[in-house]
Parts: C-alpha cells; structure tokens; sequence
C-alpha cells in the first residue's frame, strides 16, 4: 500500500508539467484594462444614450408606428449589447481571481454602475407587453420590426406575471443589494475556501479532482476533507440558500408563480408539463440506470458496498494515464470536424486565439463554463484542466457551447441567446462526437471498457444526479415556504434524494451531508439543474436520428444551432422527427444509457 501511495503521490507531483503549456484568456478584446479610458467612455455614452432613450420613448410606444417601433428596438438592442460587453468583463474579470478584493470591488462597481443606467431601459418591455395584440399585429407588418417577432413573442410571454411600471423599476434597482450580493457572497466564500490534505491546501476544483484518482486513500481523504470544510461553513451556506429561496417565494408570489419551477420554465419557453415528464421519467429510471450501474461498479471493485467517494473512482484496470493539452484538443477537435467541418473551422478559434482560460489557480472560480459576451465579440471559455478524461470531455462540452454561441450570434444581442433547455444541445452533442470518435479509435477491449464506463459515469451525472439536484431543490424551496430551513435539516433532504438517486449500494459518511453547500448552480439559476437532463436526453434522441438517417443530418444540426433563440423547441426538433412533449421522447433518450450498462454487463 505504500508504494502505491508513493507511485501516486510521484504522478501527481508531474500531473501539471505533464499537462503541456495551458492557454490563458486575454480579455483585451473587450477591454484593455479595468481602468481603461474605453470602459470608461463606454459607461459614459451609454449612460448618456440610456437617458436619451427614455426620453424618446416613455409613453410613447404605443402611438408610433411599426417601422419607428423597429427602429426603437435597434437602438434598445445596441444599448443592451454595449451594457452586455461591460458586464460579461467584470464578470471574466471576476471569475479569473474571485479572492482578490480589488477585483471584487470592480465587480462590485460595474455591477452598481451599470444596473443604474439600465434603469433608464426598465420601461421599454413593460411598455411593449401594455400594447394589445391587434395593435402589435398591425406594427409588424413592417420588415423592420418583423424581424424582432420571435423576440416579442418570448417578451410578452411575461405579461401575465408583470407587475407595475414603479415595482418592477424597484425590483430592477434592488437587484444589485439584493440576490447578485447573495450571489457574490457565495462565489467569494467558495472561491476563498481552502481544504487542507497531505500537507497541502487545495482549492476546490483541485481537490474534488483528488476523487477521480486511483489511490482509495487519497479519494477518501479528499472527500472526508471536502466534507469538513464545507461542514465547518455549512452556516453561512445555509443562511445564503434560505435568503434565496424566500426572495424567490416573494417575488414568485407577487407574480402570481403557484411553482416555485414554473418562472424558469417560462424563461426557459418549456411547459410545466414537459419538464414534469421528464423528472417522472428520469426518476422512474433510477433503478435501471443508476442503481444497476453502481452495484455492477462494485462488483468489478469486489466489494458489496461502495463508499461514497469512489463514485467517480477510476476502474481498476484504468491506468489513470494524463492527457496533455495538446491530444486533448486535437482529439476535440478531430471528433468535431469528422461531424462538421464548420464545427471544427469555429472551434479551432477558440485555440488559435486567447479565448481560453485552462489552468487551475487560487481563486479562479471552480469548474467549467462558456460565457457568450455580446455578438459584437466572441465567447470566453474558462476550465480546470487536470488531464483527466473528464476534463476532455469538459472541453468537449464548453467548446460546444462556444461555437453554438458563435454560429447564434448572427441573430443579434436580443435574439442570440437559446434558453437554458436547448443552452444544452450543442456542448452534450459535441461530448457525444467526442467520445464516439475515441471509442471508435481504442481496440483494446479493456480501455474500450473503461471508456464506456466512463461515458455512462458522465451521463449518469448529467441525467440522474441532475434530477436529483432538482429534486433536492424542489424539496429545499418547498420546505422554506414553512419557514426557515436549518443546515441539517438541508442536510437530511440532500441524503433522501442521494440515496434516492444512486440506490443503496453506497454507503454515505456523516460529512457527507453538506456537499449540497458546494453546488453553484443552486444559487446562480434556480432550478437551472434539469436542463443538463433534458439537453442530454435531447442528444441522445438526437444522436439515434443521426446514426439512422445521416444524410441532411448536418446541415439541419446547424441551422437549428444559427437559430439562437428565435425557435422554440418543438420547431427546432420538428426537422429531425422528434417531440419534447411526448412523454415516450424521454424515455428514447434514457434507452441509450439503458443499453450502454447493457454493453458493460456484457464484459462480466
């Protein structure tokens, strides 16, 4: 056991040199710098033409006609994508070093600065919502507001729900001493934590990437660790999650949301209905898929129980090998242009440019995200790489994210943006490409196992611990509509759906119970989690329609990514023969990791 520890302990100490030359993101293409006299102008001048904005319009859309209301929405669009470029800076800016307090108080100031100059645009949709139907109609017979109909159509999608003209202008303005500081709050806290291991101090994202690693001893460390320090903040975590969930009951009330679901549900343009579907018919699977796959992990571990943190364990006959940065973007991008070679001309940018941040570091934010910036610009991609396949398939993910954000943005600030539902397609899609292109390429019957295993593992995460998080949260707001939720109580509801979800061959140890602190996602997009599900049993259904019938497969694939948000998804899914709201839709997707645990029983 010793020498094994030694060997790991040797491995990880060259893990970094062994990752190659990691690319950092230089966000000179928004901004030279954070006290640049361009941030500054543009503040400025977009302060200057918020007002002249509302000067121009405040009770006036109603009375003009549809060719000025076009030329209204350009000008509200032009505001909204130069306010877009400031913020989507701070936030890089701030997701790059979230310890550090001078950038914490530049976020801070952008945030104010920019939330008051948008208060000048707070009337601009709550005036065009008052406009009846007839009287709209008769506006876009012009071309020039035509265009904009898909966006209209996702506007007055609120109307039932919106609340004054003074409410929501307050609400508008409180946002920044409101949730975002909440939000702040709980990135900085995170992003500030250290746990402690073999004499080291790690961050987050480093030592969650301990629980992928082959020595038991130190996964069980790392997550006895983790789940301490977490423990030891549960506090201030669960204090952040209560204020959230009551300031979401209280404006959910106010705009008549009888769900606490049901308001991202229409942000996400998915009925209630649909996405009840997929959370029965995920949950219904639970024992097929995930509690089949982990009590055939333990199994090949020798084992009848399965501690918690060999979840993500590594198989046994894995060799654990480091993927340096280089294979895995050659890997990335062969799988994309074997598809495409649109997907891989777009993708390549983001490599031949300084669009990437790869390394991990002290208060970086944890994990991995694509943010869109503006049309105007491009997309950043900020990750964590460690060289684990995982991290691959995370590139996989991210960049997919980024080249749907670059092929949408031809639709413009206001129409460029998909909802969270279809956010998902192209980042499981291009992991799918990914992973089908390296098993393609591996003959030995032994890492085409690991292989498998590991996809399974990864859809498993995306489908069921996605709905499981949903579950949780659902329970957690529910439960805060009786009055505060104390940690171990969020605690107790946190292990009723784990144990739920991944079925009783694990055995949970007593810090066990705080991991649901960590989960960011929670507090940045309530109830944002489902989406990794149904985007992941979109592409699975997907997947099957392209494997059947390739032929035209691509060019319709591209057209639905250009669409951005101007289709819904029973338009963007009619092409391909599918249909999110046929409950029999969910269950072709989960059929797919059904057979995958199929494939893997088979090698017993």
């Amino acid at each position: 056991m010793a020498d094994t520890a030694n060997v790991t302990q040797a491995r990880n100490d060259t893990d970094h040199e062994n990752l190659g030359e990691l690319p950092e993101w230089d966000l000179r293409d928004l901004y030279p710098a954070p006290d640049s006299p361009e941030l500054k102008d543009d503040l400025e001048r977009a302060r200057y033409l918020a007002r002249s904005f509302r000067e121009d319009y405040e009770g006036r859309l109603d009375e003009i006609d549809g060719g000025s209301l076009g030329v209204a929405v350009e000008r509200y669009e032009a505001l909204q994508e130069q306010l877009g470029r400031i913020m989507s800076y701070a936030q890089l800016v701030y997701s790059g070093d979230m310890s550090n307090p001078e950038v914490g108080k530049l976020y801070q100031w952008l945030q104010e600065t920019v939330t008051a100059i948008s208060t000048d645009l707070v009337f601009f949709t709550l005036e065009l919502n008052s406009i009846s139907e007839e009287a709209l109609e008769r506006k876009l017979e012009d071309e020039r507001l035509a265009r904009y109909r898909p966006w209209l159509r996702d506007i007055r999608a609120l109307r039932p729900h919106q609340l004054s003209d003074e409410l929501e202008r307050m609400l508008h303005e409180k946002h920044v001493t409101g949730r975002a500081a909440w939000v702040r709050l709980f990135d900085e806290t995170m992003a500030g934590l250290r746990f402690p291991l073999d004499g080291e101090e790690l961050t987050s994202s480093e030592i969650l990437n301990k629980l992928t690693g082959h020595d038991p001893a130190t996964r069980k460390a790392a997550a006895k660790s983790f789940g301490k320090v977490l423990g030891d903040n549960a506090r201030t975590f669960a204090l952040v999650h209560n204020t959230l969930a009551k300031d979401k009951e209280i404006e959910d009330t106010w705009r008549g949301f009888t769900r606490p679901v049901s308001e991202r549900n229409l942000q996400n343009r998915v009925e209630d209905e649909v996405v009840d579907a997929l959370v029965k018919a995920v949950t219904d699977s639970y024992p097929n898929l995930a509690h089949r796959y982990y009590k055939l992990k333990a199994r090949w571990f020798g084992v009848d129980k399965l501690p918690y943190w060999d979840r993500n364990a590594p198989l046994p006959e894995d060799d654990d090998r480091i993927i340096p940065w280089h294979q895995a973007r050659q890997t990335v991008l062969g799988a994309y242009g074997e598809f495409s070679s649109t997907l891989a001309e777009v993708g390549q940018r983001f490599f031949d440019r300084p669009w990437i941040d790869a390394p991990t570091r002290a208060g970086k934010a944890p994990g991995a995200f694509a943010h869109p910036t503006v049309p105007s610009a491009h997309p950043y991609l900020l990750l964590n790489y460690q060289g684990r396949s995982r991290d691959v398939m995370t590139l996989a993910h991210e960049l997919g994210h980024g080249v749907h954000q670059v092929l949408a943005g031809g639709q413009g600030h206001l129409m460029a943006d998909t909802p969270l539902t279809l956010a998902e397609t192209a980042s499981v899609f291009g992991e799918m490409l990914t992973f089908q292109a390296m098993l393609r390429a591996e003959k030995d019957p032994k890492r085409r196992k690991v292989m498998l295993a590991g996809k399974v593992e990864d859809m498993l995460n995306t489908v069921v611990r996605q709905i499981a998080f949903h579950m949780f949260e659902t329970r957690l707001h529910d439960e805060r509509r009786e009055g505060e939720v104390m940690a171990s109580r969020i605690g107790e509801i946190w292990m009723e759906t784990q144990r739920e979800s991944l079925g009783p061959v694990f055995e949970f140890d007593e810090e066990y119970q705080y991991y649901w602190a960590y989960i960011p996602h929670f507090i940045h997009v309530p109830f944002y989690v489902y989406a990794y599900a149904f985007g992941d049993c979109l592409v699975n259904s997907l997947y099957a329609v392209y494997e059947n019938a390739p032929e035209g497969f691509v060019e319709r694939y591209l057209e639905m990514l250009q669409a951005g948000g101007t289709k819904r998804h029973r338009e963007l899914l009619a092409p391909f023969g599918l249909d999110a709201s046929d409950p029999a839709f969910w269950h072709k997707g989960l059929d797919v990791i059904s057979r995958m645990i199929d494939e893997l029983e088979a090698f017993d």
